[in-house]
């Protein structure tokens, strides 16, 4: 049960409507993390906006493998559930993906390097050895894209954080359960 409150559609605040019509726009309904999220509509700002952002640094694959190894080294069930539910429906990840980035690893070797780093940024609290970098750099990935790997971490560490506190409610159909009607 979630420990924060999460505002009624009456309670939301003003400054936070229109950002949750977004969120249902795009998702068909509002996820209870954006849910709660709405009663402080500056948290709910930054957070939108760091999520906005982030799209411009790496490629949408490489964004939802370091989503998925963050949030299964950060132990954060709904945001694997999230973004499990993202990288199937919304980024075209096959099932096979999702779990390997979730184990820190891709079919893809670039991909692959990036879970493993993501992981060992959050494992090792961004303190990586020269030999994870040297990885990362070895699977051709340029100091600035390490920057953008380690942004993007962070932007997901956020919310992992946010959910953990709150214990969200997973309310993320399965991925894959959109393409399952006959």
């Amino acid at each position: 049960m979630s420990r924060l409150t999460t505002p009624t559609a009456d309670e939301v605040p003003a400054a936070a409507q229109a950002t949750l019509d977004g969120v249902r726009a795009q998702f068909g309904f509002v996820p209870n993390m954006f849910a709660t999220l709405a009663a402080n509509p500056a948290v709910l700002d930054i957070v939108m906006t760091l999520q906005g952002k982030i799209g411009r640094v790496l490629d949408a694959k490489t964004r939802h493998t370091v989503a998925l190894a963050v949030s299964q080294a950060n132990g954060c069930d709904y945001c694997q559930a999230m973004h499990a539910y993202v990288s199937s429906e919304l980024g075209g990840m096959a099932h096979d993906d999702i779990e390997l980035a979730r184990a820190g690893s891709s079919t893809d070797p670039r991909r692959a390097a990036v879970a493993r780093f993501a992981q060992r940024v959050v494992e090792t609290r961004g303190q990586v050895s020269d030999a994870d970098l040297a990885a990362v750099r070895g699977a051709g990935y340029t100091d600035a894209q390490i920057q953008a790997i380690v942004t993007v971490a962070v932007v997901f560490l956020l919310t992992n954080f946010l959910n953990n506190v709150n214990r969200t409610d997973v309310d993320i159909p399965a991925a894959g359960a959109a393409n399952t009607a006959a």
